[in-house]
């Protein structure tokens, strides 16, 4: 199989799909890699590296014409859609529930669309998604700490407090991979942190893992609302697999927050779970500011720290790249349940279910493919 990468062209996004050792693994299975001039230089790997690797370097439009499949990192952008051809994989994030227009570039262009976020493992978790949900986790307390700064408009706060002061409130909704790792962060900077969950087993696991340092609520609107109003720093991290995420905090409960307050919407690339967080932002112009209230919403979190995503990140997705590349993206699917789930386009068919809902589209079940 002949198998592309190309560089990222979303705002101050540096990962890339494929490292060197990753092309080496593709061409010691007997398989062709091409690699876009430059997409590698972001993570810190350059070409000559990637040419070590046998991997050979094209523009980005030959890479597109010559693959069978391409690995990428985020979700194709609207100069990449008349790229595509029919039967291409596309290997990436995609994100397609609130994305209509990248949805109908797929169908339009028959593109076999495997997603990372919705693939499944063994034990039914989101093995794909994890990686990157670990360092949005992390990376959202610490840009909520600096956006807590007066410089940004913020309330001037440590989250950790000093002595003779009161250590700031974190509020984290969602409690999975995402959650747990903002916690983590909040607690080590020395915050009052609270997680929010549905889910009392999750939290009794928080509970347990974290010693009784972090207070761990069952969450309903009435008590949501009541969490909000009291944070320095609110974490959004709700997640549907391959869904519109719910809107579970309102305007009205971000109206209560004091000025300078922070929110971190980690969910937005899925629509977001903060009813005010009604675009998304960029590493570029990071921000804005409702109702006094600062408002942190890049769906490319990661993407800022580009070595220790990339190498994060394609640690869990080249075995899977392989698999799809030696047996075929049917036979790996067929063999595989858990990567059907990541089965989101192919034919011209929507075939996962959040999505054909999401975008009012027909919905063929992965079944009725394989």
């Amino acid at each position: 199989m002949i198998v592309g990468t190309v560089k990222e062209i979303k705002d101050n996004e540096f990962r890339i799909g494929l490292t060197p050792a990753g092309c080496h693994a593709l061409k010691t299975a007997g398989h062709t890699v091409l690699v876009e001039k430059g997409a590698g230089e972001g993570s810190g790997f350059s070409d000559a590296i990637y040419k070590e690797a046998g991997a050979t370097l094209l523009s980005k439009r030959e890479v597109f014409d010559q693959s069978d499949m391409i690995v990428k990192v985020k979700e194709p952008l609207p100069p990449e859609y008349d790229m595509f051809h029919p039967g291409q994989i596309l290997f990436t994030y995609l994100h397609l529930a609130p994305e209509p227009a990248l949805t109908k570039a797929l169908l339009n262009h028959q593109v076999v669309g495997i997603a990372y976020e919705t693939i499944r493992d063994r034990n039914n978790t989101l093995p794909l998604l994890s990686p990157m949900s670990r360092v949005a986790g992390r990376m959202s307390v610490q840009l909520g700490a600096q956006y807590l700064e007066k410089q940004y408009g913020g309330k001037g706060v440590v989250l950790g407090g000093v002595p003779g002061t009161e250590p700031g409130q974190v509020v984290i909704i969602g409690g999975g991979t995402v959650g747990t790792n903002a916690a983590k962060m909040a607690v080590g900077l020395g915050a009052k942190v609270a997680v929010l969950d549905m889910n009392p087993e999750r939290l009794a696991y928080l509970d347990d893992m974290f010693g009784g340092r972090v207070e761990t609520i069952v969450s309903n609107s009435y008590i949501t609302a009541q969490w909000v109003k009291k944070a320095d720093l609110l974490v959004s991290c709700i997640l549907i697999p391959g869904a519109m995420t719910p809107k579970v905090v309102t305007e009205a409960m971000v109206k209560t927050m004091e000025p300078g307050s922070v929110i971190v919407d980690v969910a937005i690339d899925q629509g977001g779970g903060v009813e005010t967080c009604d675009k998304i932002t960029t590493h570029t112009d990071p921000i804005y500011i409702k109702h006094g209230v600062i408002h942190y919403a890049v769906a490319n979190i990661p993407g800022a720290v580009p070595r220790t995503s990339t190498i994060a990140l394609t640690n869990s997705t080249l075995p899977y790249a392989l698999s799809i590349a030696n047996k075929g993206w049917k036979k790996a699917l067929q063999d595989d349940p858990g990567l059907a789930k990541g089965l989101n386009t192919v034919d011209g068919k929507v075939t996962f279910k959040a999505v054909s809902d999401a975008l009012n589209l027909d919905y063929t079940p992965v079944e009725h493919i394989l």
